[in-house]
């Protein structure tokens, strides 16, 4: 059984944070606002969309399920689906339609803002394997193995220029651009510094460990990542935290103690503890000296990651 059949990939991962740069080694793309996917199509069976967590996609995003119609050969690609909203790509949305179970509620959100699927790898082709390839020539087959539409498009890249592309995306209000070298290869379930992000707005994954009510009528998530086996603790986000995504941290598990070693102070004597089974993410200006974050925003919590995929940046 080759990878279209077995269908249990695991996408390579980003695996360094950088200013923009220029650097003739490197190709440099939009980083785009979506949720990572690995998308299986046979233009004479179906499309099989998984997020990162071999997760199928469809009946989430069922706008998609004839992305196999826009290809000229079995294929495995991997990309992001995105909801723009506004002209740009919104990550909140996507979120909230990740989180969706009812289909007569889904049916309503891709109405009203659809989905769409952005390319930016091609892994297979016609029972061949195309991960050993370097990047430019995947790119090449990609671009000529994909007919563009409005549900599918193949991400745009520049030979140079990374820090010019950047600056417009802080111009546009857009997330940043990715950078990555020319002639890698492509490893499954791998975090590379092949691949580098510059981004306007810094964010990171958590593990939410338990929550804190104020008496200003705020809450607060109490935050972890995995630094190896051992979860370790990582402060609070505040701004952000309410709606469905926080009704749902409620609704979650409570434990008798914390999951991890939590200092004193900081309001954590007053923490409901969860079992740390939820992921968030959270966007922030810039990091702290001691590892902490500035302007800390709860972005709302995402099923494409494992706990465990939370880890600490060092």
């Amino acid at each position: 059984m080759d990878i279209f059949d077995e269908k249990n990939i695991r996408p390579m991962l980003i695996g360094e944070e950088a200013e923009a740069f220029d650097d003739p080694a490197y190709l440099y793309e939009l980083k785009l606002d979506g949720e990572r996917a690995i998308v299986y199509l046979d233009p004479k069976g179906e499309t099989e969309l998984r997020n990162k967590r071999n997760k199928r996609m469809l009946p989430i995003f069922p706008e998609l399920s004839e992305l196999h119609r826009q290809v000229k050969g079995r294929c495995i690609l991997d990309g992001e689906y995105i909801v723009l909203k506004d002209g740009k790509p919104n990550f909140s949305e996507v979120q909230r339609r990740s989180l969706m179970s009812n289909p007569f509620k889904i049916r309503l959100a891709a109405d009203k803002l659809p989905a769409s699927f952005v390319a930016f790898d091609i892994l297979y082709l016609d029972g061949k394997q195309l991960t050993d390839l370097p990047l430019t020539e995947r790119k090449d087959i990609l671009r000529r193995t994909v007919t563009e539409s409005e549900r599918m498009a193949v991400s745009r890249v520049v030979d140079r220029g990374g820090v010019e592309l950047y600056k417009l995306t802080e111009r546009a209000g857009l997330e940043g651009i990715v950078a990555k070298r020319r002639d890698s290869r492509y490893y499954f379930d791998k975090r590379t510094k092949d691949w580098i992000k510059c981004k306007n707005l810094l964010d990171d994954d958590f593990v939410v460990c338990g929550y804190i009510r104020k008496s200003d009528h705020m809450t607060s998530i109490v935050l972890g990542q995995y630094d190896g086996a051992a979860l370790v603790y990582k402060g609070h986000v505040t701004l952000g935290v309410s709606g469905e995504a926080f009704r749902r941290i409620e609704g979650h598990r409570a434990v008798p103690a914390p999951p991890m070693d939590v200092p004193a102070g900081h309001g954590n004597d007053l923490a409901v503890w969860i079992s740390p089974d939820l992921v968030c993410t959270v966007k922030f200006m810039e990091r702290t000296a001691n590892g902490g974050m500035r302007q800390p925003v709860f972005k709302g919590l995402r099923d494409d990651k494992k706990p465990s995929d939370c880890i600490v940046i060092k």
